[in-house]
């Protein structure tokens, strides 16, 4: 053995347990979301298991300083990952159910469980490094140069591995073969290693371990990740763990782990009483004649499966959208599942920001609906955003943002609303029934809550006006809330929204409010 064996040896652990992190990392997220609380304690933990293998291995290859030693280490560390990974399905699925029904108790029963099935792995792979050290040091006056050389190359197999897996293969094959094809790489060097370090005589035993992860990769996932009634298609992409969901005659689009609907869609059906009509109710505040034939320029950021771009083609005969959506597997579902083949729909396939930014157009109205519930991207909720948005409405410009609230607990809103008042002379807040969503109308120019009337009454008296505009501007009338007190204004430097929004949904879940929220 060289050290140049023991370089590709390490090389592969750091891939292995990087890919490790970021795929355990998203595999949790499709079950309890993405919110740093959840990175935060998937990655402390596998530091933690780490750390502990750091002092095992160290402790371990002084006891038996042999290649054969190592490697059968690693053998096991590789084959117990596949395992843990196959183990942990079950476990999610109970929680996702869990998750469904508010169980609170199952929800971090499942999760602990999860994170405590990858212990063993990452400790064993967490040998890898001061194992090698200690093997390849034959002179105490060049450790230095070959500690440093190893540990460079153990972070150089992290880098790789943090971009390979989750750019490519999840994507592909999805989480669960992801952590699989990690977990037979892995064995397959270590065993190659093993054989070429010892011969074939002590690789006979571990023979059985690549042929039970090559048929769990094949045969040892069946069905789908969660136990959705309706489920007719799942998948992930880069950004979400995706479900389409049919019941009755409804088609719908759930994320991640599930809470809240992001589209709708029905072939005979446009109005689904939910936020995506309210969006037709912004023009109809800037104004006390607003015709709908004048409304012809839009963006939706956060486009989805287009349920809003669907919804303003039948309100507003003469529009045209840019719909801003990140994940192009979303807006593919919504081009195959949700009649999203709209003539004056422009696709734009980015960030929210970054393409607004970029935009050269000017829009009458700008819907801001990028929110996945219940945590919010940070960057589209501050004073420096909202300004970016005012700067591409046109004067008679009006921004709709769609928020969730608990029953008790509107900070999100205020915090909104207030950090919207710092760019726009005029807010108005309505809540939209049955459901814990409220739209936050903000103009361009000073404007009065007596356009929004004036217009309803002239329209609803009209027999040729659309039903969804007619239905968004009752229940935008019949359900204006007071403009908020004054809270905190969120910036750029300074938004901490997921500890605003953790606090929500703690103090949600142990209120009891979640048992009339199942009613």
């Amino acid at each position: 053995m060289t050290q140049k064996d023991l370089s590709i040896t390490i090389f592969f652990s750091g891939f292995t347990t990087l890919g490790v992190e970021l795929a355990a990392s998203r595999l949790l997220g499709n079950y309890f979301g993405t919110s740093n609380l959840v990175w935060a304690s998937i990655i402390g933990l596998i530091l933690i298991y780490l750390t502990g293998g750091y002092f095992l291995g160290g402790a371990w290859a002084d006891r038996s300083p042999k290649y054969s030693t190592f490697y059968r280490i690693l053998i096991w560390g590789s084959f117990l990952l596949g395992i843990s990974a196959v183990i942990s399905r079950p476990v999610l699925r109970l929680s996702a159910n869990a998750f469904d029904a508010l169980q609170l108790g199952i929800l971090l029963g499942s999760f602990a469980s999860v994170i405590i099935l990858f212990a063993a792995p990452i400790v064993l792979l967490g040998t890898a490094s001061p194992f090698a050290i200690r093997l390849a040091i034959t002179d105490a006056k060049t450790s230095g140069k070959i500690s440093g050389r190893l540990y460079a190359i153990s972070t150089l197999g992290s880098f790789v591995g943090t971009f390979i897996p989750t750019l490519l293969i999840t994507p592909l094959l999805g989480t669960y073969r992801t952590l699989l094809i990690l977990s037979g790489l892995m064995l397959i060097v270590s065993m190659a290693y093993l054989v070429k370090s010892t011969g074939w005589k002590p690789v006979i035993p571990f023979l059985w371990m690549p042929v039970i992860i090559l048929v769990l990769f094949l045969y040892g996932l069946p069905g789908t990740d969660k136990t959705t009634p309706g489920l007719i298609y799942e998948t992930e992409s880069d950004y979400n763990y995706i479900q389409v969901i049919k019941q009755d005659e409804y088609v719908l689009l759930r994320l991640n782990e599930g809470q809240g609907i992001h589209s709708v869609y029905h072939p005979q059906i446009d109005n689904y009483y939910g936020p995506w009509e309210q969006v037709l109710a912004a023009p109809f505040f800037t104004s006390p004649e607003v015709d709908p034939a004048s409304i012809h320029s839009m963006a939706i950021v956060g486009l989805a499966a287009g349920t809003t771009a669907r919804q303003a083609s039948h309100a507003f005969p003469k529009v045209m959208i840019d719909g801003i959506e990140i994940d192009p597997k979303i807006v593919s579902i919504g081009q195959n599942y949700f009649g999203m083949d709209l003539p004056n729909l422009k696709v734009i396939i980015e960030d929210g920001r970054w393409a607004l930014r970029k935009s050269p157009n000017r829009y009458q109205v700008i819907s801001l609906d990028a929110y996945r519930p219940p945590y919010i991207p940070a960057h589209l909720t501050t004073v420096e955003f909202f300004n970016e948005i005012r700067a591409h409405l046109t004067e008679d410009g009006v921004m709709t943002i769609n928020v969730g609230h608990s029953p008790n607990d509107r900070r999100l809103i205020e915090i909104l609303a207030t950090t919207a008042s710092k760019v726009f002379p005029s807010i108005y807040i309505v809540d939209i029934p049955n459901t814990f969503n409220t739209m936050i109308y903000a103009t361009s120019q000073p404007t009065k809550i007596e356009f929004l009337t004036e217009n309803f009454l002239r329209l609803n008296a009209n027999p040729d006006t659309n039903g969804l505009i007619k239905h968004a501007l009752q229940t935008a009338v019949q359900n204006l809330q007071p403009t908020p007190t004054q809270a905190q204004v969120f910036t750029d430097d300074h938004a901490p929204v997921e500890w605003i929004t953790n606090s929500i949904v703690i103090n949600f879940l142990l209120s009891g409010d979640q048992l009339e929220y199942l009613k």
